[in-house]
């Protein structure tokens, strides 16, 4: 198979990272790539640097560049306007998670999405090739967990020191990255939760904003949810917890699903629950439990996660397969972080599907009081394009 030719926009920290890790996908291969600031093609592998198409603009790239499929990898604001310039040009693309920074910018894209079935759409949720989520979603689906009931997900080993946050003035701010730990450390998780369980259809979220950092948006929330078959949840997250945590429990009628340590176990009914409840002889017993580990692939084996989702994509370029994350499945997990902010800024809960327009509304405000400066976002720190523009 021709390897598929990848363009990458945005030269900083994941741009320069999947261009060294795409030599390890047979079926891609880098030949050009684009940023505002040259000096951030110094980060790329070394037998790149003289051999790849460099550009500075995007009209440039677009025009003159020989590629198939492009990586999206600049700051969040910027990708809905990229992705679409890219479907205009009639070119693939893999854009960084998250989708867009609020709803209402991924119903545009999404629209422009349905105008182009003939090209491969694709979001880099790498989460979804891991084999141990793939186990999970195979419990879910396959009904062996039964009716889920109960999903508690707390993810609070993100720690974050504020020399992290101060090493750009984007970083944390409403301006220049649209939100904190929902926005920049959890779109992988959030998106988790809708691939397992589906969206919930009301969120109750307490939201903090720098309770442990000198940030002006959120470094901790904690989340309700219901869902539409009166199952409940907890989704509990932070930057400023160490050494933290990360667990996620799952309780369906057949059992409990418990993921925790890079350990995965599965503790089984032999009678699904409602059933025992209504047909037990005692008042207290609960029902008889098998113990089980499941083992799964380490993540030490096969390519790296992301590119797993980059050998996806070239396979549905090629192939027809089908895509693991593909971009209209981004709006979920973007939907669940919006809900939790916007019930956080209303203190009442609030149902979904999301009014796309009132956090759009809020986001505007927060980002005309923003202290993030009125300018592009710095090029050298966070690999910018010709898209930084504010919102």
């Amino acid at each position: 198979m021709e390897p598929v030719k990848i363009g990458i926009i945005g030269c900083g920290n994941m741009g320069s990272s999947h261009a060294h890790m795409i030599k390890k996908v047979p079926t891609a291969k880098v030949t050009a790539v684009c940023d505002l600031n040259p000096k951030q093609f110094d980060n790329l592998p070394a037998d790149l640097k003289d051999t790849v198409a460099k550009f500075t603009t995007d009209e440039e790239f677009f025009e003159k560049a020989d590629v198939e499929c492009v990586m999206i990898e600049v700051p969040h604001f910027q990708h809905a306007a990229l992705a679409i310039e890219c479907m205009k040009h009639g070119k693939h693309f893999i854009v960084e998670k998250p989708l867009c920074v609020h709803k209402a910018d991924a119903e545009k894209l999404l629209e422009e999405c349905a105008k182009h079935p003939e090209l491969t759409k694709a979001i880099m949720l790498n989460q979804r090739t891991r084999d141990a989520h793939v186990k999970i979603k195979q419990l879910i689906d396959s009904g062996d967990l039964g009716e889920i009931r109960r999903v508690n997900w707390i993810i609070t080993d993100w720690f974050r020191t504020q020399q992290y946050y101060d090493s750009g003035d984007w970083r944390a701010s409403w301006r220049g990255e649209g939100g904190g730990v929902l926005t920049n450390q959890c779109p992988h998780q959030l998106d988790l939760m809708t691939w397992f369980f589906g969206m919930p259809s009301l969120v109750d979220a307490h939201i903090f904003l720098g309770k442990y950092h000198d940030i002006e948006v959120e470094d901790e929330v904690n989340a309700y949810l219901e869902y539409p078959n009166g199952a409940t949840g907890n989704f509990i997250t932070t930057t400023g917890e160490a050494p933290g945590t990360n667990r996620l429990e799952i309780a369906g009628d057949h059992g409990r699903v418990v993921f925790e340590n890079n350990k995965l176990y599965y503790k089984r009914h032999a009678i699904a629950t409602p059933e025992y409840i209504k047909t037990a002889k005692t008042g207290f017993t609960p029902p008889e439990t098998w113990d089980c580990e499941i083992h799964f692939a380490s993540d030490d084996e096969g390519l790296p996660q992301h590119m797993r989702v980059v050998e996806n994509v070239c396979d549905a370029i090629r192939n027809g397969a089908k895509l693991k994350s593909p971009a209209e499945e981004g709006i979920r997990g973007l939907e669940l972080a919006n809900a939790m902010m916007l019930s956080g800024f209303l203190k009442q809960s609030v149902t979904l599907p999301l009014d796309s327009s009132i956090y759009a509304k809020k986001l505007e405000e927060l980002i005309a009081t923003s202290r993030y400066p009125k300018k592009t976002v710095n090029a050298q720190a966070a690999g910018a394009s010709e898209f930084s523009k504010s919102f």
